[in-house]
């Protein structure tokens, strides 16, 4: 079998979709199937070359909605050489294009290969109620009914990463009809095994650390995360409890918004801004910590969550993140609603219990990994999912 995955860029630095699928290639290709990917990137790239596999990059689009004149003639003149077709996001004009190219391919090819969209948490009713995103939302409104449905009713399947994500799929749209939803899971490469070197990378980052046990936020400082309750609920809990571990906070903050953040966290010496942690200092933040928060308002995947269970490590996370089922399932976290009062309940929650049970679900995380969200597994639910 060979796969064809169709994404706007496999640049690196947009990490998210291009990475699950620098993810999931080699192990497929560990099962014989071949893939390459056709993306609208510049040929000149400087990431290009560096992977296992081909990617085609047309060139870059100069239009807002992402179009590209070669874009449908490559398809059409390339759709044969695949057995399935995968496009990897909505809203832009390479789920249109792909679609519109298919249905005139077959109508002149008595075979062709299957095409699915996954659809990478883009289906998902936040981003149609969520109060900063009004003209987005009519946006998507309008372009959903003019072009999107068809996109998701005429493929031969929609890819879906979680239950979660498939369920509240169901609930944003009208005449969402698609011919067959599929969760094919997701799933993260093994962490590296915790070495010395992790924790000196960690301390060199991050100076201010008292070397005892803390909490990790690791992500986008972005309103959507529920950062902001996360420091306003850990600021109430320095008031009322004696010892509070330390919090760091990581991800880029050199926005306004991660200004903002910032000045609140200001009111407390135990609140650290670390900035973005990557490699050796990324893995030794996961292993020092005692827990990792994300009590965001929407989350489709979070491979942030999944790399703390990887490490031993338990998620407190609302159940706005889509895997929140697994995990409270396997004991791997605890998991509330998105709402202040739920969030400060949370950490009271987990600071508050002894270090028995702490233990307990520092190892059900790792084996909600395991059961869950390996490399492995999901290219088998992946390719099964696309085979059938």
């Amino acid at each position: 079998m060979k796969i064809l995955q169709i994404i706007a860029s496999m640049d690196p630095k947009h990490g998210g979709v291009c990475q699950g699928i620098r993810n999931t290639i080699p192990e497929l290709q560990k099962m014989g199937i071949e893939s390459e990917v056709v993306c609208l990137d510049d040929p000149n790239s400087k990431y290009l070359g560096q992977d296992s596999f081909k990617i085609h990059a047309l060139g870059k689009s100069s239009k807002l909605w992402g179009y590209h004149k070669d874009f449908v003639p490559w398809l059409l003149s390339n759709f044969n050489g695949y057995d399935v077709v995968v496009i990897n996001g909505l809203w832009l004009y390479q789920s249109y294009a792909a679609i519109k190219a298919m249905l005139v391919y077959r109508k002149t090819h008595d075979m062709s290969p299957k095409i699915y969209v996954m659809t990478h948490g883009m289906l998902d009713p936040y981003f149609q109620n969520a109060k900063d995103r009004k003209l987005k939302a009519l946006r998507n409104d309008i372009y959903w009914r003019v072009l999107e449905n068809k996109v998701v009713n005429q493929a031969d399947g929609i890819l879906f990463t979680c239950e979660e994500e498939l369920l509240l799929a169901r609930t944003t749209f009208p005449n969402y009809k698609p011919k067959r939803e599929i969760n094919v899971g997701y799933g993260i490469q093994p962490p590296p095994a915790n070495k010395e070197g992790m924790r000196e990378a960690f301390t060199s980052h991050v100076p201010e650390w008292n070397g005892k046990p803390f909490l990790i936020f690791l992500s986008r400082i972005h309103p959507k995360k529920g950062v902001d309750m996360l420091i306003n609920a850990y600021l109430k809990l320095e008031e009322e409890l004696e010892e509070v571990p330390q919090l760091i906070i990581a991800g880029p903050n050199e926005h306004e918004y991660g200004k903002e953040i910032q000045a609140i966290g200001a009111a407390s010496p135990n609140i650290i801004f670390s900035g973005m942690l990557s490699g050796d200092a990324k893995w030794g933040a996961f292993y020092e910590s005692e827990a990792f928060v994300l009590p965001s308002h929407q989350e489709n995947f979070g491979i942030a969550v999944v790399e703390a269970l990887a490490c031993n490590t338990p998620v407190l996370i609302s159940n706005k993140v889509n895997i929140w089922r697994e995990i409270e399932k396997g004991n791997g976290g605890i998991v509330v609603n998105d709402t202040q009062k739920n969030t400060y309940q949370l950490l009271k929650q987990w600071i508050t219990l002894t270090k028995e049970p702490k233990e307990e679900m520092a190892l059900k995380a790792k084996e909600v990994y395991q059961t869950n969200f390996t490399i492995e597994m999901a290219a088998i639910q992946y390719l099964n999912g696309i085979k059938r």
